[in-house]
């Protein structure tokens, strides 16, 4: 007996299957440490760091605190390469604990 599975059921299946991914991202914001902003530029660097890795959505960056809050898909990337982006341009990052 051979079964064919229904072109209908075949469509829902793949749709659903694409579909997926995108209904289990989350929207997520971190607040980061970040060391070594010392001067009014160094917001910029951090932020423009931060935004360059795919799946971030916002960022504030505070000299005065020294801290980012990031806003990113946690599909895309995650708190590991935040981090090492802020830390690749000088400025080592950590989520504030």
């Amino acid at each position: 007996m051979n079964k064919m599975i229904n072109p209908f059921a075949a469509a829902v299946l793949g749709f659903g299957l694409v579909t997926s991914s995108a209904a289990l991202a989350a929207e997520r914001t971190v607040t980061l440490n970040v060391r070594n902003m010392y001067c009014a530029a160094c917001p910029t660097i951090v932020r423009k760091s931060l935004e360059a890795v795919p799946g971030v959505a916002k960022v504030v960056v505070s000299y005065k605190q020294k801290t980012a809050i990031v806003t990113y898909d946690d599909v895309k990337t995650n708190v590991r390469a935040l981090t090492t982006a802020t830390t690749n341009a000088g400025y080592p990052s950590a989520p504030r604990g």
